[in-house]
């Protein structure tokens, strides 16, 4: 592989890392940077490394958020605790001593209600995954999905001037909303919608903080890009050449460290603004991306 090669690799793992956690759609990007920078690769690897490509990026939330996302410890049993385990039967007692003594419940809640978020990703996303790639995987569907949802945004935002939000914390979220909140997910499926902006609007509207709602959306991340590259991964075989191991490595690693920069800058973004100036960009990018491709056409 040469040089140039890698540079768009890199290039490539750059706007994965930026789009991927800010809510302009990675998907779409990557459509769109695709029509000007092409990989000299397979269809079917590209295909792979655009969704593989998205690991690097999931793990910059797992470096960032160990602490809220690891739900073991290991602590002192307390007396009082003690002496009421030591009244259960042996089984019992073995299994809650364990829970006192190793699991930190508040995470482990965290993680069910995570786990409730991508059921109808599961139910309803899945099932119709390669279809959607098929028949949306274009342009014209990429620029609608960022004009409706960057409108969606200014509108959402507006109304949520008037509203205070009932949750601004991760552990007041009930699992009634993360449920919504995977509802919206289900929206991704689409190119150009954005994971994390249907999943922030999706939390918004069900009355959660703009901090909760965006960390929320990291976190679902984690078993949806696994699930997603494992899918990729078993479809296309683990028959890599050694110039697709160096793509896939280069990627991944790249979209990490833009990830964790990228994550930073929003989280701190949003503790002073709203999700507005991503709404226009949407917008202006959606008309730019008809335009071209209008153009493109007609000139043909």
């Amino acid at each position: 592989m040469n040089f140039f090669e890698l540079l768009k690799v890199i290039f490539l793992g750059i706007v994965e890392g930026i789009t991927e956690w800010l809510p302009i759609s990675s998907t779409g990007h990557m459509i769109l940077v695709d029509e000007f920078i092409h990989l000299n690769m397979t269809d079917e690897f590209k295909n792979l490394f655009l969704v593989v490509i998205q690991l690097g990026a999931i793990l910059a939330v797992v470096v960032l958020y160990w602490h809220k996302l690891w739900p073991f410890h290991i602590k002192q049993i307390s007396k009082k605790t003690q002496a009421m385990l030591d009244r259960q039967p042996a089984v019992s007692r073995g299994i809650l001593t364990f829970v006192e003594k190793f699991c930190d419940k508040d995470k482990w809640i965290l993680w069910f209600k995570i786990i409730v978020a991508c059921i109808p990703t599961i139910l309803i996303g899945l099932p119709f995954n390669d279809m959607i790639e098929e028949k949306f995987n274009n342009y014209v569907v990429v620029a609608i999905a960022l004009i409706v949802y960057g409108v969606f945004f200014i509108v959402i935002e507006n109304y949520n001037k008037k509203r205070k939000p009932v949750c601004t914390s991760l552990q007041n979220l009930s699992f009634k909303t993360a449920f919504i909140i995977g509802l919206f997910q289900v929206l991704s499926v689409i190119p150009g919608t954005s994971r994390s902006g249907s999943t922030i609007i999706g939390g918004i509207l069900a009355g959660t903080s703009r901090t909760v709602a965006a960390e929320f959306t990291f976190f679902l991340g984690i078993p949806v890009m696994f699930g997603a590259s494992l899918l990729k991964l078993l479809k296309f075989g683990f028959s890599f050449t050694a110039a697709e191991v160096i793509v896939l490595v280069v990627g991944m690693i790249v979209a990490f460290l833009v990830s964790i920069v990228a994550i930073k800058f929003l989280m701190g973004y949003i503790k002073k603004h709203d999700f507005k100036a991503f709404g226009w960009y949407r917008i202006v990018l959606g008309i730019l991306v008809l335009g071209y491709f209008i153009g493109k056409t007609m000139l043909a």
